[in-house]
């Protein structure tokens, strides 16, 4: 594995990690100190067992960081287009095998949920 972070890199992404309140609550104490000790000794990483480490924390990073929405679209509204996907061509529409590469279509899955759940919510609230 070749190296991909230099230690100005890595703090870059310290940076926003930390400006975007992510750095304690996501990482570790020992995820951290890796990450501050690979900016304080070493130019550029060149262990591939310290690539790998590091490469699971930025990710790590990288995916606390995406937004709520964002979060949603890949995780509910994906999967709720494969589903349909699924139904729609099981009933003759051969068009809906694009409905899952769609990221609009599973952006309004995603929203569509949350407001039915929201809806749920309040009216849940109002029977009590």
């Amino acid at each position: 594995m070749r190296s991909l972070f230099s230690s100005s890199e890595l703090a870059s992404i310290k940076q926003r990690a930390m400006r975007k309140g992510v750095w304690f609550k996501i990482l570790g104490k020992i995820e951290r100190a890796i990450i501050d000790l690979t900016i304080k000794c070493v130019r550029k990483v060149h262990s591939s067992k310290l690539t790998k480490i590091v490469v699971t924390i930025v990710n790590k990073l990288a995916d606390a960081s995406k937004s709520k929405l964002k979060r949603l679209i890949n995780e509910i509204g994906r999967s709720l287009a494969q589903k349909l996907s699924r139904i729609a061509q099981n009933w003759g529409n051969k068009s809906a095998t694009q409905w899952v590469n769609n990221p609009d279509f599973a952006q309004y899955l995603a929203v569509t949920h949350l407001s039915l759940l929201k809806d749920f919510q309040i009216q849940h609230l109002h029977s009590i």
